[in-house]
C-alpha cells in the first residue's frame, strides 16, 4: 500500500491554518528523494512552522516515518504565497 504523501500533509496542515482553501501541497520530483512543496497563505506560515519550527519538525517526523516504511526519502519545503 503506497502512501499518498500529498494527502497526508494536506490533512495535517489544513486544520492548523485560518485559510484552509489556500493550502496547496504538490510533489515536485519523485527521483531518489521525493520533494514536496507546501504552500500556505502568508498569514498562516507561522502557524504551520510553529514556535522554533516545532510544528514543521513534527510534520516532517510523521512523513519521514511513513516514507522510511516504504524505503523512500522525502524532503518537505514549507513556504507562503
Amino acid at each position: 500500500m503506497a502512501i499518498n504523501f500529498e494527502n497526508l500533509i494536506k490533512n495535517i496542515v489544513t486544520p492548523l491554518v485560518v485559510h484552509p482553501d489556500d493550502v496547496l501541497v504538490k510533489t515536485l520530483s519523485e527521483d531518489e528523494t521525493i520533494v514536496i512543496q507546501v504552500l500556505v497563505n502568508e498569514e498562516d506560515l507561522g502557524r504551520v512552522i510553529g514556535k522554533g519550527g516545532r510544528i514543521a519538525s513534527a510534520i516532517r517526523t510523521i512523513v519521514y516515518a511513513g516514507a522510511s516504511k516504504e524505503g523512500k526519502h522525502v524532503r518537505i519545503d514549507i513556504d507562503a504565497f
